[in-house]
C-alpha cells in the first residue's frame, strides 16, 4: 500500500498540473464575433494529404466537389491560383454548390506552362462566365523573380483581349508600389496583405490598423495613375502555428483575432476581401515550414481551426493532453515510488515534479510534432524523435532516483545519459545553425529538447538536495551522470552551443536588415540595427531557444575532478 507520503505528493502534483492547465487553458476573447452572414471570398486550393503540386499530384474531382460544400455556407466566393493541375472541374462543381469565382493562372519560369494556364483561364471564364466573376493573371511571379514586369504585362494584355471578365494580377502590395505602372493595366488592383510575413512584421494588436494604412497608401498610389480604380484585398490572413517573427507571434487565438479584426475595418471601410486560406496546405510544408501549411480556416482534415463567433481555445484537446500525461507519471511513479518511500518529503516531492514535467514534454511534443508532419519522412523523424525522448526520460528519472535516494553511480547508466545528450546535442547544433543560415520557414524546435533541458536542471536539482551546494564540480556532467566518463572534447561542445547561440541572434537579425521594404524604411546600418535587434530580441521564441542551448550547454563549461561520483 502507498504510504501516506506517497498519497500527498500525487494528490499536490495532481492538483497543480490540473489546475495549471486548466487557467492556462481557458478560452480567451478574440474579438468581436463575425457579423452573421457569408465571407466575401476565400482562397482555395483542394490539397489534401498525399497531394502536392510539387509533386505533380494533384486534386480528385471528388475532394473538390467535398470541399466547396463544405464551403458553401461559409463564403459568397472563391479565389484559385491555377486553372490547371486537377482544378478544371471546379467552376462546374462551384456552380453546384452556389459559389462565384476569382479564378487564376499560375504563372512561372516556364513560356510552355504559362501559356497553357492562360490559354485554361480563358476556356473557363469564356465557358463559366455566370460562375467566373473576376480573373486574375499570376500570383506574386514578381515577388519571386519568375519574370520580369513587361513580360507579364503581356499576359495580362492577352487575357483582356479575350475575356470579359475584370482582370487583375495579384502581389504583395509594395509590387504595385514598385511597379506603378501595372496599376493601368488591370481592372481592379489586387494586393496581398499579410502583417506576419512583412519586412517589419506587425503584432496581432496592430494588425488591423497595418490593413486600413496600407489600403490609403495604395489608393493614394492609384489616384495619381488611375483614379478611381477598385482594390481588392487578394489575400490577408494569420498563421495559427509556426515560428514567430518579431512582434507577430502565429497561434489560434492570434489568427481568430486577425480575422474577425479584418473582418471588422473591411465592413467598416467597404474593402473587397479574400480570406487566405479555407484549408490548411500540408504541400506547403515542403517550401514554408509548418508556418506556412498552417494559414487555413480549416484543418487538413476539415475541421475548423477556431470559431468566428465566441471565445477561443488555443489548444482545444488540453484535457486529452492532461489524462494522457497524467497517466505517463502515475506509470513512472508506479515504478519508482517504493524506491523513494523513506526518502524525505523534499526529495519525493521533487521526483514526483521531475516525472510530471517530463510526461508533460514528451505528450507535448508528440501532439505537436504529429499534427504538424505531413509527410511519410516527417512522421518517421516524429517517431524517432518522441522514441529517442522517452528513452532519455526513463534514463534521467533512473539517475534523478539514484541521487536521492543517494545510490552509487552507475557506468552503464552514465555511459547511457552521455551518448543521449551528445546525439541531442548534435540535433541542437544542426537546428540551430540552419535557422542561422537559413531560418526564415524553420521553427524554433523547443518542444523536440524540452526533456534534454528539463532533466538537467532536474539533475543539478537532485544534486543540490543530496550535497546542499553548487559549484563547479557538482555542475559538471559527470557529477551529474554519476560517473567519470570525463572527454576533452566537452568545453569544445559548451563552445559549440555559445558559438550556435550567438550565431543565431545575428542571423536573426541579417535577415531584417536584408528586408527590401526594411531597407527603405531604414537606410543605413546604424538606423536599421537596433530596429532589426528590436525584433529579434522581442522573439520569444527564439529566446526561448537561447534558454535551451544555454541549459544544454551548463554541465559542459566545468570539469569534474572526482573519477567517481556516487
Amino acid at each position: 500500500m502507498p504510504s501516506i507520503k506517497v498519497l500527498l505528493c500525487l494528490i499536490f502534483i495532481f492538483l497543480v498540473h490540473g489546475s495549471f492547465d486548466w487557467l492556462h487553458n481557458r478560452p480567451q476573447d478574440a474579438g468581436t464575433d463575425v457579423p452573421s452572414g457569408k465571407l466575401m471570398s476565400l482562397s482555395f486550393a483542394p490539397f489534401r494529404e498525399g497531394f502536392s503540386p510539387l509533386e505533380e499530384k494533384f486534386p480528385l474531382a471528388e475532394h473538390i466537389d467535398e470541399d466547396l460544400r463544405l464551403l458553401a455556407d461559409k463564403t459568397e466566393s472563391i479565389r484559385t491560383y491555377s486553372s490547371l493541375g486537377g482544378q478544371q472541374p471546379t467552376p462546374d462543381l462551384a456552380r453546384k454548390h452556389g459559389l462565384k469565382m476569382i479564378q487564376g493562372a499560375w504563372l512561372g519560369y516556364g513560356y510552355k506552362d504559362n501559356t497553357s494556364e492562360v490559354n485554361a483561364l480563358i476556356k473557363s471564364a469564356n465557358e463559366n462566365p455566370d460562375v467566373v466573376k473576376r480573373v486574375i493573371v499570376g500570383n506574386e511571379v514578381l515577388l519571386r523573380g519568375d519574370m520580369d514586369v513587361d513580360r507579364l504585362i503581356g499576359y495580362i494584355r492577352e487575357v483582356k483581349k479575350a475575356v470579359k471578365q475584370p482582370v487583375s494580377y495579384a502581389d504583395v502590395w509594395s509590387m504595385y508600389m514598385k511597379y506603378p505602372k501595372l496599376i493601368n493595366e488591370v481592372d481592379f488592383i489586387t494586393i496581398h496583405i499579410l502583417p506576419y510575413w512583412e519586412d517589419e512584421p506587425i503584432s496581432v494588436e496592430n494588425a488591423s490598423q497595418h490593413l486600413e494604412k496600407i489600403v490609403k497608401q495604395v489608393e493614394d498610389e492609384a489616384r495619381g495613375v488611375a483614379p478611381g480604380k477598385p482594390i481588392l484585398i487578394g489575400e490577408s490572413g494569420w498563421p495559427s502555428a509556426g515560428r514567430q517573427r518579431g512582434m507577430a507571434i502565429p497561434g489560434v487565438v492570434n489568427e481568430a483575432k486577425f480575422i474577425r479584426g479584418m473582418i471588422q475595418v473591411a465592413n467598416r471601410h467597404g474593402f473587397d476581401y479574400n480570406i487566405v486560406e479555407a484549408f490548411n496546405q500540408p504541400w506547403k510544408s515542403e517550401l514554408e515550414g509548418v508556418v506556412g501549411a498552417n494559414w487555413g480556416l480549416f484543418s487538413a482534415d476539415r475541421e475548423p481551426v477556431f470559431p468566428l463567433t465566441g471565445p477561443v481555445n488555443e489548444t482545444p484537446k488540453w484535457a486529452t493532453r492532461f489524462a494522457v500525461a497524467t497517466l505517463i507519471w502515475l506509470l513512472a511513479i508506479v515504478k519508482y515510488s517504493k524506491k523513494l518511500e523513506h526518502v524525505s518529503l523534499i526529495r519525493m516531492l521533487t521526483f514526483f515534479t521531475i516525472a510530471q514535467v517530463f510526461s508533460v514534454c514528451l505528450v507535448t511534443l508528440a501532439d505537436f510534432l504529429w499534427y504538424t508532419s505531413y509527410s511519410t519522412w516527417q512522421r518517421l523523424y516524429t517517431t524517432a524523435l518522441v522514441l529517442a525522448n522517452t528513452v532519455l526520460g526513463a534514463l534521467l528519472l533512473q539517475r534523478s532516483s539514484d541521487i536521492l535516494t543517494e545510490n552509487p553511480g552507475n557506468m552503464k547508466l552514465a555511459k547511457s545519459l552521455r551518448t543521449g545528450y551528445l546525439l541531442f546535442i548534435l540535433l541542437a547544433l544542426y537546428k540551430t545553425y540552419g535557422l542561422t543560415i537559413n531560418g526564415r520557414y524553420l521553427s524554433f524546435p523547443i518542444e523536440q529538447f524540452t526533456i534534454p533541458v528539463f532533466g538537467v536542471i532536474g539533475l543539478i536539482t537532485c544534486v543540490w538536495l543530496k550535497e546542499r551546494k553548487l559549484n563547479g564540480r557538482t555542475l559538471a556532467f559527470d557529477s551529474l551522470i554519476g560517473w567519470s566518463l570525463q572527454s576533452r572534447r566537452d568545453r569544445s561542445v559548451a563552445y559549440l552551443l555559445a558559438f550556435g547561440a550567438v550565431a543565431l541572434i545575428l542571423g536573426e537579425t541579417k535577415a531584417f536588415l536584408d528586408g527590401r521594404d526594411f531597407i527603405q524604411a531604414h537606410p543605413g546600418l546604424s538606423e536599421g540595427l537596433p530596429v532589426a535587434l528590436t525584433y529579434t530580441l522581442y522573439n520569444q521564441q527564439l529566446l526561448s531557444w537561447l534558454a535551451c542551448l544555454i541549459s544544454l550547454s551548463l554541465p559542459f563549461w566545468t570539469n569534474s575532478r572526482s573519477k567517481q561520483d556516487a
